[in-house]
């Protein structure tokens, strides 16, 4: 499947700011899944300067900084990507899933963290988990029981929900889902990450949206994909862009400004679609 996106954003200031530098993780990643055809970064006005790099999970990020005072800032990423995994299931597990011996069980430290939750997302889980500890089915059924069972929304602004608040609302938008998805796996000691990027149903959206949903490491599959918004295993309809043990991390656009005036987001994504 070829998936192509074109995604502006404007950020306006009611006023001159100085911006700090910043980091944007709009470029679709390269690998197995998926395969980038073209892609190009605009911003406006231009940065003093920019740099592409990797970050610390991999993901290729520009870092940009500025010499002069904004009255905005105008962001435009063009894509298309060529999605390969249409088997979600292409592999053979090497040993039990979730059992990570050495030295890979300390690289995977910071995707199995679960934080200091007050009990609820454990006992959620003990509501899932079959007694036998299989992993893969386990998956199945949590990405089923967030998709029958909770209420799904759309906020466009703000970062995830906790994801206490979220089980405890039974409701959330695509990332706060993705959260819970990969607290509930870190419980069980399963390594998963966040994951930003476009999904291509989106392209029937009136207004379409970046998407976000987890990934878990599973020995034999590396990181595969888990979309709890649509209770499926992510195959060729998904193009990620970032993906990060932390949220934040993964954030399409991350800086700040120094100066007192507000700002306002406007943004516009449009989407082709070729199977």
């Amino acid at each position: 499947m070829k998936i192509a996106v074109t995604h502006s954003t404007l950020y306006r200031y009611q006023g001159l700011v100085y911006p700090e530098p910043h980091t944007f993780r709009l470029r679709p990643r390269e690998d197995g899944a998926q395969h980038v055809l073209q892609y190009a970064l605009e911003i406006s006005p231009a940065p003093a300067g920019r740099t592409e790099c990797l970050d610390q999970d991999d993901n290729v990020v520009v870092e940009t900084w500025f010499n002069h005072p904004l009255s905005e800032l105008a962001v435009k990423s063009s894509l298309q990507v060529e999605t390969r995994r249409e088997n979600p299931f292409d592999y053979v597990p090497n040993g039990p899933p979730a059992a990570y011996p050495e030295p890979l069980l300390s690289a995977l430290a910071p995707y199995r963290e679960a934080g200091s939750l007050d009990g609820s997302v454990a006992e959620f889980v003990r509501t899932i988990a079959e007694s036998d500890g299989d992993t893969l089915p386990f998956l199945t059924a949590l990405n089923r029981r967030l998709f029958d069972t909770f209420r799904h929304v759309i906020r466009d602004d703000g970062p995830p929900n906790p994801p206490e608040g979220t089980l405890r609302d039974q409701e959330g938008s695509c990332r706060d889902l993705a959260v819970l998805f990969c607290s509930a796996c870190r419980t069980l000691g399963i390594a998963a990450r966040f994951v930003s990027g476009y999904e291509s149903g989106a392209v029937f959206d009136a207004q379409p949206q970046m998407h976000a949903w987890a990934e878990v490491y599973l020995r034999g599959g590396g990181w595969r994909g888990y979309d709890p918004s649509q209770g499926l295993a992510v195959s060729t309809g998904h193009v990620a862009v970032a993906a990060a043990a932390d949220p934040r991390l993964a954030a399409p656009v991350s800086g700040s400004y120094r100066g007192a005036a507000t700002s306002e987001i406007t943004f516009a994504i449009s989407m082709q679609v070729e199977s």
